[in-house]
């Protein structure tokens, strides 16, 4: 795959910072030396989770976005290897395969005007070979008997995320999203806004619970929308945390109860978490602790079968906190998931 860069020994030596008497994540990991063919090369190694990531603000830039996302694998991955190897970290079952890379086309695609019908045209069919490349690399990983954790990007990779577990199951799968965005917008070319309308469209997804709906960013033609389709279900921020109608432990059970059926993914958009430097960040939102028990709860079941975290958008001065958050969350999906 062109756009596939592998994670060498030479780059985790490079951002590994090796202490007397400790024993660090990256010190653990397993590498691939040389792509043949993903499924190939992860089929009979002997690990349970591969992450990747995605550098690309094309999707986000696409549904008007601000770009940013594509900085957040390289956040992550260096506060990742530096974390504690422990009894509770399990770093000798993880492959870091690399990170999908499309810097060039966004400082090219990032110039053009998305006022212009041409143009928008232009970013958003770039974001369908994206869906390929992604989708590729989620399938192969699933049918290799492996867990996909996918770091970075928009929320556009979603869509792939989506197809690429469909494709390996050979049936429609679920997916719960902690999510102040529905990220359901009309079928309008591809972007950052609509990959779970896309899946939902194209027969890839079936159930759909979207926890955490902002009301100030939703349309009403949205809502009306959601309510028509049996298959979706949401909740809102407002209900949960500013209302106190919902209780966030029960509506857990609930959002649980409607996906755990079938293989189902679990997608989080930093856009939802309070105060965290993303493409929508939010002043008002759940906390990062809630982020983090939303994915311990899920990541416990059998049909887990992903994580996805996108959005967060790091600055030079923000990087560091963003790839302990995004650490956190890895490390707890992994906890939660292999207990």
């Amino acid at each position: 795959m062109k756009n596939l860069v592998l994670f060498t020994s030479k780059d985790r030596d490079t951002l590994l910072k090796a202490r007397k008497g400790e024993s660090k994540f990256g010190e653990h990991i397993q590498l691939i030396p040389n792509l043949t063919s993903i499924y190939d090369d992860i089929l009979n190694l002997d690990v349970d989770y591969v992450i990747f990531g995605i550098s690309e603000s094309i999707g986000i830039y696409a549904n008007h976005g601000k770009t940013g996302a594509s900085k957040a694998w390289q956040a992550a991955i260096k506060i990742l290897l530096n974390a504690q190897q422990n009894v509770h970290t399990k770093a000798n079952r993880v492959l870091v395969l690399g990170h999908l890379d499309y810097i060039d086309a966004e400082n090219e695609l990032t110039s053009l005007n998305i006022n212009k019908k041409k143009h928008i045209n232009t970013i958003r069919n770039y974001v369908e070979a994206i869906d390929k490349d992604v989708t590729h690399i989620v399938c192969s990983i699933i049918k290799a008997g492996k867990t996909p954790i996918i770091i970075g990007g928009g929320h556009n990779n979603a869509y792939g995320n989506i197809k690429g577990l469909g494709l390996a199951k050979n049936d429609r799968i679920n997916v719960i999203n902690f999510d102040a965005h529905t990220d359901f917008r009309a079928e309008e070319g591809r972007h950052s806004g609509n990959g779970f309308s896309y899946a939902y469209a194209e027969g890839f997804l079936k159930r759909y619970f979207v926890f955490g709906v902002h009301e100030n960013y939703t349309s009403d033609k949205l809502f009306k929308t959601l309510k028509k389709i049996k298959g979706i279900k949401y909740n809102t921020y407002e209900a949960i945390e500013i209302r106190k109608e919902l209780e966030f432990d029960v509506q857990l059970d609930s959002a649980l109860e409607h996906i755990e059926d079938r293989a189902f993914g679990i997608e989080l958009d930093c856009d939802a978490i309070e105060n965290i430097p993303s493409s929508a960040m939010t002043p008002s939102g759940f906390s990062v602790k809630q982020a983090r028990q939303f994915v311990h709860f899920f990541a416990k079941h059998k049909n887990a079968s992903y994580l996805h975290i996108c959005e967060a958008a790091p600055t030079e001065e923000t990087e560091t906190i963003i790839g302990k958050l995004i650490t956190y969350l890895i490390t707890d999906f992994i906890r939660a998931h292999g207990s």
